[in-house]
């Protein structure tokens, strides 16, 4: 029993580091798209931020952080601090998709009124943006749900965290000719996914398997990405739903 002792604790230590490198990755990315609009914003731009935003921002920002809280006192067996900030993080979660569906309405409904911008038509970046909600608040019920499996659950909120790189990636300047830029062929090699291949990889290659979390929050992570859902985005139907959404 004695020396399983330092071998749980050499893995407990190697996820705990694994967990905290993938979310700040993740992290970093989600802040260097919004930096010019958001966390720079006095360095970039001269108007202010309505309080809608600036609340969506913090609620976004609080959650990479209580997620690298709750996995270091996991690590250092804070279990009961951990549950507590558990219904901290489940009242966050809710305010998050509630928040982030009002701040997308709203820039919906003032981008149309704008000139077009590079990019994706409004309407249909409007769809992704919502869908990008419907899949965080999938993986963090689901997270919640496995709550009292720590593998199922330490990875469905790591990829609650990688949901919500993609409206950073499209707010990185990339060159629409590159690689990234283009997300590759399919779509399926843009900055956030490269992120989420990279995590289940090392995962799948410490474990010697692919963990069934990372299997299907992966598949529905990268799904925002497909072909297929920015068809349906742009047809009549998802272009009425959205109008009537914005008001």
């Amino acid at each position: 029993m004695l020396r399983s002792e330092p071998i749980a604790e050499k893995r407990r230590s190697g996820n705990h580091a694994f967990l905290v490198v993938s979310c700040l990755a993740a992290f970093a990315v989600v802040a260097a798209g919004f930096a010019p609009t958001y966390y720079l914003r006095p360095w970039f731009q001269t108007t202010s931020l309505p309080m809608l935003l600036h609340v969506h921002g913090a609620l976004m920002t609080a959650w990479f952080a209580l997620f690298l809280i709750q996995v270091t006192l996991v690590a250092t067996d804070h279990t009961h601090w951990h549950r507590r900030l558990g219904i901290a993080g489940a009242l966050l979660a809710v305010a998050m998709i509630v928040i982030g569906t009002l701040t997308d309405i709203r820039w919906a409904g003032r981008a149309l009124h704008e000139p077009p911008q590079p990019g994706p038509p409004t309407l249909e970046f409007f769809g992704f943006l919502l869908f990008a909600l419907l899949v965080f608040a999938f993986l963090v019920g689901a997270a919640i749900g496995f709550r009292h499996r720590r593998d199922v659950h330490s990875r469905l909120m790591l990829l609650a965290c990688i949901s919500m790189i993609g409206p950073g990636v499209f707010r990185i300047p990339f060159p629409k000719d590159s690689f990234i830029g283009s997300g590759g062929p399919g779509g399926l090699f843009s900055l956030d996914l490269l992120i989420l291949y990279a995590c289940i990889a090392y995962d799948t290659w410490k474990y010697r398997r692919l963990h069934p979390a990372f299997l299907v929050g992966g598949v529905i992570i990268a799904a925002e990405s497909l072909p297929f859902i920015w068809w349906v985005l742009g047809t009549e139907a998802w272009k009425r739903t959205a109008l009537w959404l914005v008001g």
